[in-house]
């Protein structure tokens, strides 16, 4: 294999971004998959064009990853043809949700060709009177707020605006400041060190995946600037490496290499955001009890007992500066979220999940898992599918929200009607949660294995249900947002009398 050069077509990837790399595996392909739905019908050389335009003034989607095993590289392709990147697809009749559905599930199940940049536009046409574009890239090259603003530089604000002067302009007309950012608290003023920390933890991986108690000595030595934030940091890797593994529920199977996906017809934000008000507590917290809800409802269909059970998500947290915002690169650490699933009271699950995200607000799980993925990026490969499945066994979900704008946008020309994307699981984790708001409305979306949820549409078909009692809930004259879990019962025991 040809060694690294220090031409100008060649240039080191960042830790983090290495490690992204380097989760790819035939039963969980880490690549972030997007869908927009046009209005009409979209020119395919048109779409090629634009794309010459706008994608590649981002250099890095000219390049291809380069991993050669001490060191990853980003390499510009020689020979890049806009034509392999960009391809036609079609729908067999009907050409409706479902066949659609089928089509995005096999391309998320399909790898990239990793001899070229990894990623890939597909264009469908004839679907309800227009096109449908699917998008598949590869996690390696941005997270999901960056990926955001890429799309988002692809698209304008009218149906007739002229070209972009400046391609890579933020084109976001919402505030980045969204739940999932908000969970940060004061974690972002440690950023500075995260470097550092993950240089140091690289060489004590090994130690942290065989004996995590044994390493706490050892890192302990990692240099920081206060002795304060190095305890509470500690604490933080402690507690995420002991946490005990999930239950067993059919939600955790041996993964397959076969993904479906689903999504749900948009639900107005404007309404979910006046009944987050009235129940007094995010939109965040809300969704995913609707979300929790919605699992919990599938698993009694399937005959589960769950009474008391509670699984765990791994939530992405931004740590992106807002300055930094139109940057490529993966710039997140991930939170547990503990979701309730064997509560049968929506309150109660409600009121766990929200006092759940306000302890994550205040931790440092954020920064110490941007620490261990930097980790993972500069220490031994053999180590790192140990330590995935480590940190997968703690898991059962990953659950994504994304805000994002809230006018319509238009590609090529023609309006966007739709948005989904559904990110990558990692390790053994086989169910994504993506919720994604845009133009005033909200969408929920479903990725699985297929040994986890052969039919994930069952679990979509319960979210708007599941809304629909938190929505009754808000109707109640004598709601209290300072309930407990057994006030809550005693609330809904009578209300139901």
């Amino acid at each position: 294999m040809q060694q690294p050069n220090h031409s100008a077509d060649r240039e080191p990837m960042a830790k983090v971004d290495t490690a992204w790399l380097r989760m790819e595996k035939p039963t969980n392909l880490m690549m972030i998959t997007g869908v927009m739905a046009m209005a009409s019908t979209l020119d395919v050389d048109t779409l090629r064009n634009m794309l010459s335009e706008r994608l590649l003034a981002y250099r890095r989607f000219r390049q291809r990853p380069l991993d050669l095993g001490s060191q990853a590289f980003w390499e510009t392709d020689p020979d890049f043809d806009i034509n392999w990147h960009v391809r036609r697809s079609a729908l067999p009749r009907p050409r409706g949700r479902a066949e659609l559905e089928e089509l995005v599930s096999q391309l998320a199940s399909t790898p990239l060709d990793a001899t070229k940049p990894l990623w890939q536009f597909h264009l469908v046409d004839d679907y309800r009177g227009g096109s449908v574009l699917i998008m598949r890239l590869h996690h390696c090259y941005a997270d999901g707020m960056a990926m955001v603003q890429v799309v988002l530089s692809l698209t304008d604000t009218t149906a007739n605006a002229s070209k972009l002067k400046d391609p890579h302009a933020a084109r976001l007309r919402h505030s980045h400041e969204g739940v999932l950012d908000r969970l940060l608290g004061p974690a972002k003023a440690g950023m500075e060190q995260l470097s550092a920390i993950g240089e140091r933890m690289g060489s004590q991986l090994h130690k942290l995946v065989a004996n995590p108690f044994g390493a706490a000595h050892d890192l302990m030595e990692v240099s920081m600037a206060s002795a304060r934030e190095s305890r509470a940091v500690m604490a933080e890797l402690m507690h995420s490496l002991t946490l005990s593994d999930d239950p067993p529920t059919r939600l955790k199977q041996p993964l397959g290499v076969s993904k479906r996906v689903a999504w749900c017809s948009p639900l107005p934000l404007s309404e979910v955001k006046a009944l987050s008000r009235a129940l007094e507590c995010t939109v965040n917290d809300l969704l995913l009890t609707a979300a929790c809800g919605a699992l919990r409802s599938y698993l009694l269909d399937q005959g589960e007992k769950i009474d008391g059970l509670s699984i765990r998500a791994t939530v992405p947290v931004n740590l992106r500066p807002i300055e930094h915002a139109r940057e490529l690169g993966n710039q997140f650490g991930l939170v547990f979220l503990e979701l309730p699933i064997g509560e049968s009271n929506p309150v109660s699950r409600l009121i766990k999940v929200r006092d759940g995200m306000r302890e994550l607000k205040s931790s440092r799980q954020a920064i110490v898992s941007y620490g261990l993925l930097s980790a993972l990026g500069v220490g031994p490969g053999a180590l790192q599918g140990p330590a995935l499945d480590l940190l997968s066994r703690k898991a059962t979900t990953v659950a994504t929200n994304v805000p994002g704008p809230q006018q319509t946008l238009y590609l090529c020309g023609q309006a966007i009607t739709e948005m989904m994307f559904w990110v990558p699981q990692t390790g053994g984790i086989g169910v994504g949660i993506s919720i994604l708001s845009y133009a005033g409305q909200i969408y929920f979306g479903l990725i699985s294995d297929q040994r986890c949820i052969p039919q994930p549409r069952a679990v979509i078909e319960a979210f708007p249900h599941e809304l629909e009692k938190l929505m009754l809930l808000a109707l109640l004259d004598d709601w209290d947002s300072a309930l407990t879990p057994a006030k809550a019962v005693r609330l809904m025991e009578g209300k139901q009398g």
